[in-house]
């Protein structure tokens, strides 16, 4: 059957809201697509992050772009706030420059940076949903 894959209207908006939220002034979501994918093989990846590299953008005369895949099949067995964790997450792979690379695992993204900038994500919602609750 293969994998399938989805432009994915609710994970944009959910990412758009992280990167307002957070301040996360370095990524261009209009240059940010988010897809969905089913049938991926994958069993232990709940998305992905891509970068088109800097030879493509050359090549075909665009700036970066960066695609967040989430896999169905697991993204979707997680409540919320894991799944939001895993958005954040993969933002992280996504550098100041915004030039096409790719910030790797090691010393960059890590669980404790997830949960941190988790806990200031969630944080400022409630802060502003109070302030729009009046």
């Amino acid at each position: 059957m293969g994998i399938k894959f989805f432009v994915d209207e609710e994970i944009t908006s959910r990412i758009n809201e992280i990167v307002r939220t957070l301040g996360m002034e370095h990524v261009d979501t209009l240059r940010v697509t988010c897809m969905r994918s089913k049938g991926s093989g994958a069993r232990r990846t709940i998305a992905r992050c891509y970068a088109l590299s800097k030879i493509w953008q050359l090549a075909l005369g665009i700036n970066a772009h960066y695609i967040v895949e989430v896999i169905s099949e697991m993204f979707d067995r997680l409540n919320q706030e894991e799944q939001d964790k895993v958005l954040i997450h993969e933002l992280m792979h996504i550098p100041f420059c915004f030039g096409g690379g790719f910030k790797h695992h090691s010393n960059w993204v890590t669980k404790d940076r997830v949960e941190y900038l988790h806990t200031l994500y969630k944080m400022r919602k409630e802060k502003k949903n109070k302030i729009t609750s009046f």
